[in-house]
């Protein structure tokens, strides 16, 4: 049984830098940077007793959270203690430190996790002879987005779109190019509003003006996808997953009916223009009011800040059961389908998952579902590799983003 070889790879850089160092041979070119003299980059593969990476959208925020990795290491050598004077890290161990997780598969390499080191944990054992561990922990670059203060933006006038905007507060933090991938956006906005917040919160409110998705890509890239995407995106061919033996087998599949998806009263407010709320009253007759609003975004026209709350609703009014979490197990014999796609999957791609009910005969039954992967978590050990995708409905229907449709819908007669 073929199974996945595990990369750790980390940079002990002297000064704090945004793009991660590569490895000659192991990095991704034109996106990675060669190390100086200064750096020292290990390969600590071979020390690692367990890695657990997560990476997700928050579906009650409504918005990609920083991914993080716990990576246990063997360490019987005291190589990350930092007062050890004759360790091969010493006076190297410091936190915000560069870490990359990959994995190679039948020659492909993908990859995991790409962050900055927040901690050295060693654990110590009450007795001689006992195993030590020093557990690694680290974030992706969200972390360094919210850390980051921008004020001034510069050049980020009126009727540029949401995407040039991103780029320019980019820009202002010095957050490389290489390291970024960003859409043009369909939204144009007003003039940066000039207030202090964090780059992360800037980002973030052109994301929501837009519609679209804002997050860090297992390479560490800093990516945004405009609202178009998040739609097309799902039209895609989807991977099949099931239970019966026909496409890709699964070990758990966790299904779910509740209403913590439905928004039926959007209210988005743009600054210095006047509050736009889209009801839907048959879905608010069926659940009751739940509600979504926005505040001090930036689209320039109370027409594009209608369309948002519009477009909201018309693609949570109603609720259906969904798959909310598939675990793959990569142990399992000749999985090689499902371990390219434990690897391979990742945001807004489209799976289709089906689960046989119980029962026999005329009463037998089964749920599909067609869902995008909105998180990834790999949990790896010595004997074991568990891949878990969090699912959710597209981010936005693809009727709504009809060219003849957008911003046209009535507030108060919104389908679904």
């Amino acid at each position: 049984m073929a199974v996945p070889s595990v990369k750790a790879i980390i940079n002990f850089s002297t000064g704090a830098s945004f793009a991660q160092a590569m490895v000659l041979d192991s990095g991704v070119l034109d996106t990675n940077i060669l190390s100086d003299s200064t750096a020292v980059i290990v390969d600590v593969s071979n020390q690692v007793d367990s890695i657990t990476t997560q990476r997700g959208r928050n579906a009650s925020a409504d918005q990609f959270q920083s991914g993080n990795l716990t990576m246990r290491i063997v360490d019987q050598n005291g190589d990350f203690n930092p007062q050890n004077v004759t360790g091969p890290y010493y006076g190297l161990l410091n936190p915000m430190r560069k870490v990359q997780i990959s994995a190679t598969y039948l020659g492909v390499t993908y990859p995991l996790f790409s962050g900055f080191i927040t901690g050295y944990n060693t654990t110590t054992p009450k007795y001689v002879g006992d195993v030590v561990y020093t557990t690694i922990t680290a974030v992706d670059a969200m972390r360094l987005l919210t850390n980051a203060l921008v004020t001034t933006v510069t050049g980020a006038v009126a009727g540029e779109d949401t995407g040039t905007r991103i780029g320019r507060v980019l820009d202002t933090i010095a957050w490389p190019s290489s390291m970024r991938s960003i859409a043009t956006g369909q939204t144009t906005v007003q003039a940066d509003p000039g207030t202090a917040r964090s780059a992360l919160a800037a980002c973030q409110t052109l994301e929501i003006t837009e519609y679209g998705a804002f997050y860090i890509d297992p390479n560490g890239i800093v990516t945004f996808k405009n609202r178009d995407y998040c739609t097309t995106s799902a039209a895609g061919t989807p991977v099949y997953f099931n239970d019966n033996g026909t496409n890709i087998s699964y070990f758990n599949a966790f299904w779910i009916l509740n209403d913590a998806q439905v928004v039926n009263q959007a209210s988005i407010t743009a600054t210095g223009l006047a509050t736009q709320t889209a009801i839907n009253q048959a879905s608010i007759d069926k659940f009751f009011v739940h509600s979504y609003t926005q505040t001090n975004l930036l689209m320039q026209t109370t027409a594009d800040a209608l369309s948002n709350a519009q477009a909201y609703v018309a693609s949570r009014a109603e609720t259906t059961i969904r798959c909310d979490a598939i675990t793959l197990d990569l142990y399992t014999n000749n999985y090689a389908a499902g371990t390219v796609a434990a690897l391979d999957l990742d945001y807004f791609d489209p799976i289709n998952i089906t689960t046989t009910q119980p029962g026999t005969g005329a009463t037998t039954s089964s749920i599909t579902k067609n869902l995008q992967v909105f998180g990834v978590q790999h949990q790896i050990s010595t004997n074991s590799w568990k891949t878990t995708f969090t699912t959710l409905e597209p981010i936005i229907d693809g009727f709504i983003l009809n060219s003849s449709l957008y911003g046209l819908l009535d507030t108060n007669t919104l389908s679904y």
